[in-house]
This record gives C-alpha cells, structure tokens and sequence, in this order.
C-alpha cells in the first residue's frame, strides 16, 4: 500500500521500510491524484524530524519539488525549517568522482541544491510521472 502523504512515508522509513522504495510509492501516489488540492494535501502535514540529518532535510527539498514542479501555487510552510537544510554538502551518487561531483553541483535542482542536497536533474522521475497535455491534431 502507498503512503498517501509524504509525513506517512517518513513514519513508514522510521518503522524499518526501505527509503527509495517508500519515496518512490509517496511520489507514485502523489502524481495519481486526481487534483491539486489533493496534491497539496499529500504534502501539507509536516513529517517529524526523525534526526537522520538526510532524511530530513531530502523530505523537505521533495515537498518543496513537487509543489513547484507541479505548480501547486504554494510550498507548505515547513519545508523551510532550517532543520530541513544540511551543514555539509551530501551528493546522493555512491563515491562520485570530482567531475561527477561538479555535475551534480549544476545540475542539481534548486529545491535540492538550497539544502546541501546535489543529485541529478530530475530526481523524482518516475515512469508514472506526470503526462505532457495533448493535443489536437490538425
């Protein structure tokens, strides 16, 4: 079962469920709701600090994300608690080399990048992603 908000997401990584898979089913629920202010809803209620410093501060660059990517018109509140922003830079790839280090540094997104967090451009891409508008054909 998919964790309908992302603070229930944090409680089920807290209870010993694996982060990427949960924050992958958070962000698949998250892309099937069906409006904006359900979409908002998801991200509104603020996930306790859970004193793993990354965690953290990575569920407030997704909440911050997701609301700009998805132009939701507003980021919740908390999402800007210093708590949410790391001392020291934490680049998301496994032992990165320099230069992968420096493209993480640019390609990082804002949301990320503002919280010491360096990772690659579209870090949430799912294949359930949000689809393009159609269009008529001519």
């Amino acid at each position: 079962m998919r964790p309908n908000t992302l603070a229930d997401a944090v409680e089920r990584i807290q209870a010993g469920s694996e982060r990427s898979a949960v924050l992958a089913e958070f962000v698949d629920a998250f892309d099937l709701a069906t409006t904006d202010q359900a979409r908002y809803a998801s991200i509104e209620r603020e996930p306790k600090l859970t004193g793993d410093v990354k965690l953290d501060a990575l569920v407030g660059a997704i909440a911050e994300y997701l609301a700009k990517q998805r132009r939701l018109g507003r980021v919740p509140p908390w999402a800007s608690d210093p708590a949410r922003r790391l001392p020291s830079p934490w680049f998301t790839t496994a032992s990165p080399s320099d230069a992968m280090r420096e493209y993480l540094t640019f390609a990082s997104p804002a949301e990320f990048a503002s919280r010491n967090i360096f990772t690659e451009e579209r870090p949430l891409r799912r294949a359930r992603g949000p689809q393009p508008a159609k269009t008529q054909a001519s």
